[in-house]
């Protein structure tokens, strides 16, 4: 039983060798390539997702670490690399969406498995059960882990012993890479960071032939042995050999994040072709029973017999493998008919959409128009009112005017009056005044 506290999750090589895979019928070259197989997905993943190193050397190492107990036939390769990634985004404090890891994945496989790239819809079935499988996987890492995903990397030490050491600046970036490849391989698993820190610094200082101190040996400074120096060395060493891992299906489970089929193989032809294999063996053997025989008649009468049969036999098979060429054929059509429901489907839901815009725009320009056409009826109106405003004063003040002239000429009247009344009185007392003298 393998027990996970904080750093000290670190196996034997008799456990690696006694690992749940092995168990399980997977050979070490096999275990191995799934392993490089599974650390190539999540690195790429993590370049599409622009995530930083550190999310990616942690997701390595979380792979590293489920699989050393659990077993690659009861666990996708593919399915757990896009858990570890996802969950590592979380535990480095930079998440992404489940929808963004899905959709990375689903893409890389198409590309890597040459099949035709298609849209992976998000409102699909297909797409809620990768979802329901992502969050399920992470369940699974987390229990295994024990919820303890503390991961200590050797890239922080590197940068530190090559200071003290005063190495020159190309031996960093190549100690570096050194230290992105070694997440590869089951060296996190087996040694401490510092001990991979310092085979990395050895390799790279081996490499550019930089010379480092021996008399006291550096790496004892550094809590490191050489013999596990050496065994860093020899496993990236077998690292660098290998060619390049390909995916192989030993998991019961469904193994895809794509549900096309390969464009290079049609379905109905290697239909065909296993039938056409399945009944060839059988027509030969009917031809090498009925070929010998006697030189009597009914020798001859069953010879005839025979090759009508067998004849008979090739044309059944004939017809069969027609029949089955044909149900290919109908499989093809049935799915190109899928496809192209779907794309006119699609196209049918784009066009909808413009026809609705289309509609929506024109509502809002007649509402603009009405509101405009509101706005001048609105003005129009006042103009009238006003204009019937001012008719109105024009006839009150029409009205008016035979009225002041009537009391002005009463006026003036009044006035004369009082100017005859007064001559005439002051004519009067002038004559008094004459006639007193």
């Amino acid at each position: 039983m393998i027990y996970t506290a904080i750093d000290s999750f670190y196996l034997t090589d008799e456990q690696l060798e006694n690992s749940p895979s092995r168990k399980d019928g997977v050979d070490a070259g096999t275990e191995t390539t799934l392993r490089i197989y599974g650390c190539d997905l999540i690195q790429e993943s993590g370049i599409l997702l622009k995530l930083p190193q550190a999310v990616m050397a942690t997701g390595q190492v979380l792979f590293h670490r489920f699989y050393c107990k659990k077993s690659f036939t009861r666990f996708n390769v593919k399915k757990v690399a896009a858990s570890c990634v996802w969950l590592a985004s979380k535990l480095e404090e930079d998440p992404r969406k489940a929808r963004q890891v899905l959709i990375v994945f689903h893409r890389m496989e198409c590309r890597r498995e040459n099949i035709l790239i298609e849209h992976l819809d998000i409102g699909s079935r297909r797409y809620a059960e990768l979802k329901m499988e992502l969050s399920r996987t992470e369940r699974h890492i987390l229990k295994e882990m024990g919820f303890i995903c503390h991961v200590e990397h050797p890239h922080k030490f590197i940068s530190n012993y090559l200071a003290t050491l005063e190495t020159p600046t190309e031996l960093r970036q190549e100690a570096w890479n050194l230290a992105n490849d070694s997440l590869r391989t089951t060296l996190c698993v087996r040694f401490k960071s510092e001990v991979v820190a310092c085979g990395v610094v050895y390799a790279a200082a081996r490499k550019f032939q930089v010379p480092l101190p021996e008399n006291p040996p550096w790496w004892e400074v550094f809590d490191a042995d050489k013999a596990g120096i050496d065994e860093v060395c020899r496993v990236l060493a077998h690292l660098y050999s290998l060619p390049k891992a390909k995916y192989i299906p030993v998991c019961k489970e469904g193994d895809s994040f794509t549900f096309a089929s390969r464009s290079g193989e049609p379905p109905s032809k290697t239909v065909a072709k296993d039938s056409i294999q399945a009944t060839s063996p059988a027509n030969d053997s009917s031809l090498v029973k009925t070929t010998p025989g006697t030189g009597n008649l009914e020798s001859g009468v069953s010879k005839s017999e025979t090759v009508e049969s067998s004849t008979k036999d090739s044309r059944r098979s004939e017809d069969e493998s027609k029949d089955v060429a044909g149900d290919g054929a109908k499989e093809e059509q049935g799915s190109k008919s899928k496809h192209e429901h779907r794309r006119e489907t699609s196209v049918e839901r784009s066009r909808d959409k413009d026809r609705d815009r289309d509609r929506d725009r024109d509502r809002d320009r007649v509402r603009s128009r009405d509101r405009d056409r509101g706005r001048e009826s609105d003005r129009e109106r006042d103009r009238e009112d006003i204009e019937r405003d001012r008719a109105r004063d024009r006839g009150h003040r029409s009205r008016d005017k035979p009225r002041d002239s009537g009391s002005s000429e009463k006026s003036r009247h009044q006035s004369t009056r009082d100017r005859d009344h007064h001559s005439s009185s002051y004519s009067s007392r002038e004559k008094d005044r004459h006639r007193h003298h």
